[in-house]
C-alpha cells in the first residue's frame, strides 16, 4: 500500500501544469534528437543541461529523463524509414525494419516499434517503482568499504560489457579518474594538478566536459558524413499491422520487456546490448530463423522493446545506489549534482517527491510519445531535410552559450572546445567514451570511498575484508579482473582462407 499511496502523491506531482510541460518538452527535444542522425540522444541531454540550471530538481529531471526515452522511442524512425539509425540502440531494428520499409510495410513497422516500445518502457517503469525502494533500503547497509567494492565492480563490467576492448575501456577508466582528482581535495582542502590556474581549484566541471564530448565531439565527427538521403513518408492509412503482424509481434515484445529491464541494470551502453541480445533470442526461438533480415517484424517488435525497457532498468542502480549505469544516465547525474542532489538510497527517503513524481512522469511521458511518434511520424521525417550544415551552428551557439550561463566562466567555454576536439579523437580511434565520462563523475566518489575506509581502519587495507558485503565484491571484482585479463591474452583463431582448387 505504500508504493500505490507513493506512487499517488507521485502523480500529484507530476500532473501539475509546468511539469506536465517539461515532461512534454524532454519528450518533444527526445524525439527530435532520437530522429536526426549526427546528434544522439547524448548530445542532446548534454546540450539542455544549463536549461535545467533554472529549474527545480524535481523538473529538470523529469524533463531529461523525457529525453532520454524519447530518443529510444525516436531512434527506430529512422532505422525503419531510412536504413540510418537514429541511435546505436536501434542498430538492430535497420536489418529487418528497412527491409519492411522496401516491401511497403513501413507504417506497420512504426505502429508495432511504436506498441513495443510503449509496452516495454511501461513495465519496466513498473519494475523501477518495485525494485529502486528495496535495494535502497539493502544499500542503507553501506559504508565507505561497501561503497568502494561495489563502485570498483561497476568499473570492471565496463570491461566485459563495454564496446571496446579491455585494455582501451581501462584506459578511459583512468583518464576520467585522472580528470576527476584536478582541484581541491575534499578531505584535506590541498590543490591538486592546477598548476596555479584559479579557474581549476574548483575542478574541471561535469557540464562543459559533458557538452564538449558528447556535443561538440558528435557534431564534429557527423561533419564527415553526408546525411542527405531520400526519405519514405508514410501515409495514415498504412500505419495498422495487419492481424498476422500483430499476432507475431505479441511473444517478442514480452520478451524484449523482461529482457530489456535485467540488461539494462548493467553498466556500459546497455541499450544498445539489449536490443541485440533480443534480436538473438528471437532468431533462436523462431520456426524460420533464415528469414530474419528480409522483412520479419519480430526483428522490429523485440529489440525496439528491448532497448525501451533497458531505461527502466538503467535507472534502478541510478536512483537506489547511485550509480550510472551510462553516460546518458550520468549526464542526468550531473545535473541532479548541480542541483545539490546525489542520487542513492538516501535520495529516496529524504526526496520522495522527486523519486515518485520522476516515476509517475515516466508513465505519463510513455502516453505523450506514442502520441508523438504516430501521427506525427511525417512532421518529424521532414526534420531529416534541414541541411546539416545549418543545424551544426545552431547546435554549436547552444553549447557554448549554454556552457557560458552556468557560471559564468569563459574559461569553461575553452574546457568545452578542448573536451570536443577531443571526444572527436576518441571516436577516430575506436575509444569508448561511456567508460570515461562515468570515471569521470564517479571518481570523486570512489576515492571519497577508499580513503574514508582507510581512515577508519587507520591505513589497513583489511577493512575490505571484514565486512561480508565488501569482501563479495571484492572476489566478484578479482574474478571480473582475471577474466578480463584472460580474454585480453588468449590467442585468437585466425581463419586462413583455402587456396583455390581445394
Amino acid at each position: 500500500m505504500d508504493i500505490l499511496s507513493n506512487l499517488y502523491n507521485g502523480f500529484l506531482t507530476a500532473l501539475s501544469l509546468y511539469n506536465i510541460y517539461l515532461c512534454f518538452i524532454g519528450c518533444l527535444w527526445g524525439t527530435a534528437v532520437g530522429i536526426l542522425p549526427g546528434i544522439g540522444p547524448l548530445a542532446g541531454i548534454a546540450i539542455l543541461i544549463p536549461a535545467t540550471y533554472r529549474l527545480d530538481p524535481t523538473g529538470a529531471i523529469i524533463m531529461l529523463a523525457g529525453i532520454y526515452y524519447g530518443a529510444m522511442y525516436a531512434g527506430s524512425t529512422t532505422s525503419i524509414l531510412m536504413n540510418i539509425p537514429g541511435e546505436s540502440a536501434s542498430v538492430v531494428t535497420c536489418l529487418d525494419g528497412y527491409r519492411m520499409t522496401q516491401k511497403g510495410r513501413a507504417g506497420a513497422a512504426l505502429f508495432i516499434a511504436a506498441w513495443g516500445s510503449w509496452f516495454g518502457g511501461t513495465l519496466s517503469i513498473v519494475g523501477l517503482m518495485l525494485m529502486a525502494p528495496i535495494l535502497a533500503n539493502f544499500a542503507m547497509k553501506f559504508g565507505p568499504p561497501e561503497m568502494f567494492a561495489l563502485l570498483l565492480v561497476a568499473f570492471l563490467l565496463l570491461g566485459v560489457l563495454g564496446t571496446g576492448s579491455f585494455i582501451k575501456t581501462m584506459a578511459m577508466v583512468l583518464l576520467g579518474l585522472l580528470i576527476g582528482t584536478v582541484g581541491m581535495d575534499p578531505l584535506t582542502g590541498d590543490l591538486r594538478f592546477t598548476h596555479g590556474v584559479r579557474d581549476l581549484y574548483d575542478g574541471i566541471g561535469f557540464v562543459p566536459v559533458a557538452m564538449g564530448v558528447f556535443g561538440i565531439g558528435e557534431i564534429l565527427a557527423a561533419t564527415e558524413e553526408s546525411l542527405m538521403r531520400d526519405v519514405y513518408k508514410p501515409r495514415w492509412r498504412e500505419l495498422l499491422p495487419t492481424r498476422e503482424e500483430f499476432r507475431a509481434s505479441i511473444g517478442p515484445i514480452f520478451r524484449g520487456s523482461i529482457l530489456g529491464f535485467f540488461v539494462g541494470l548493467l553498466p556500459g551502453s546497455a541499450h544498445v546490448l539489449a536490443s541485440f541480445v533480443s534480436y538473438i533470442t528471437e532468431k533462436k526461438v523462431a520456426k524460420k530463423p533464415e528469414e530474419f533480415g528480409t522483412g520479419r517484424i519480430e526483428g522490429v517488435a523485440g529489440p525496439e522493446t528491448a532497448n525501451n525497457a533497458a531505461t527502466g532498468g538503467a535507472m534502478v542502480p541510478f536512483l537506489a545506489l547511485g550509480i550510472p549505469t551510462g553516460p546518458a544516465i550520468a549526464v542526468m547525474m550531473i545535473a541532479l549534482l548541480l542541483h545539490g542532489i546525489r542520487p542513492g538510497p538516501l535520495m529516496i527517503s529524504e526526496q520522495p517527491q522527486l523519486f515518485w513524481g520522476l516515476i509517475a512522469s515516466m508513465y505519463i511521458g510513455n502516453v505523450i510519445l506514442v502520441a508523438l511518434n504516430l501521427p506525427f511520424v511525417g512532421l518529424f521525417v521532414s526534420l531529416l531535410r534541414v541541411p546539416f550544415r545549418i543545424l551544426m551552428p545552431m547546435i554549436l551557439l547552444i553549447c557554448l552559450v549554454g556552457t557560458y550561463s552556468v557560471n559564468l566562466s569563459s574559461f569553461e567555454m575553452v574546457i568545452l572546445l578542448c573536451s570536443g576536439v577531443l571526444g572527436y579523437f576518441l571516436r577516430k580511434f575506436k575509444y569508448d567514451l561511456a567508460p570515461f565520462i562515468l570515471a569521470l563523475i564517479l571518481g570523486p566518489i570512489i576515492e571519497e570511498a577508499f580513503r574514508q575506509s582507510l581512515m577508519r581502519s587507520g591505513g589497513s587495507f583489511s577493512i575490505f575484508w571484514e565486512s561480508p558485503i565488501a569482501r563479495t565484491f571484492i572476489v566478484i571484482s578479482l574474478l571480473l579482473f582475471l577474466w578480463n585479463i584472460y580474454n585480453t591474452l588468449r590467442p585468437r583463431k585466425r581463419t586462413v582462407p583455402m587456396e583455390e582448387g581445394r
